[in-house]
């Protein structure tokens, strides 16, 4: 006796079912760069060596394994959060650099848009990339984020070469040492911004070290 049983998805009457294609694997149950800023906060927040996986994946509301499907590892996930932080929270450094006609000018926007950046409400104060390579004992981790601020700089410096060369700045002025003073204050702002000082508290030291920018 045939199978009696009768299926509402049949193709014209040809008593083949018709089936519905299965999607492929299963989709991600979070937004992906929701996660990632969260992961950032975390970071930036604690550093790297103090952010454990166990807290990446409470604030980011995900499994491990959806962390590591998603993002790879703890320092794969770390190195996106660098590359976003860069285009995002810490984008001011490199469109000062890009946008201003002379290395004073850009320097001088440098460390005023850092003093109200470091201590803006809504995130952690100071600059991840300073931060985070605090007490880390993975020299991947702390090669790649000392690689990253010698290369912001090397970008300080040729911005004042070029001024050198372009005779608005003396001939015997030293730009190495004048960039690694800018990068210097800057970083040190990062870490007073840590410790509670204010935005007016840190405009007024970028005014100061404006304040040995050599002249012609």
């Amino acid at each position: 006796m045939g199978d009696q049983r009768t299926d509402k998805a049949t193709s014209g009457g040809s008593g083949t079912a018709a089936r519905t294609p299965r999607p492929r694997g299963r989709p991600r149950a979070f937004d992906r760069a929701t996660a990632l800023e969260k992961a950032l906060m975390a970071f930036w927040e604690r550093g790297y060596e103090a952010t454990s996986v166990s807290d990446l994946t409470r604030v980011m509301g995900i499994g491990a394994p959806s962390l590591y499907a998603a993002f790879g590892d703890k320092r794969a996930l770390f190195e996106e959060v660098v590359q976003v932080y860069g285009a995002t929270h810490g984008s001011f450094a490199q469109r000062a650099l890009e946008e201003e006609p002379t290395a004073e000018a850009a320097v001088a926007r440098l460390l005023r848009e850092a003093a109200t950046g470091f201590t803006a409400p809504g995130h952690p104060h100071g600059c991840l990339v300073i931060h985070a390579a605090t007490n880390c004992s993975t020299p991947e981790v702390e090669e790649a984020l000392r690689r990253q601020r010698e290369a912001n700089v090397l970008a300080i410096e040729n911005r004042i070469r070029a001024d050198v060369a372009a005779g608005r700045l003396p001939p015997d002025t030293e730009p190495g040492v004048l960039a690694r003073h800018a990068a210097a204050v800057f970083q040190g702002m990062s870490q007073q911004a840590r410790d509670g000082a204010s935005r007016e508290e840190l405009e007024a030291v970028a005014e100061f070290a404006m304040t040995v920018w050599p002249r012609c």
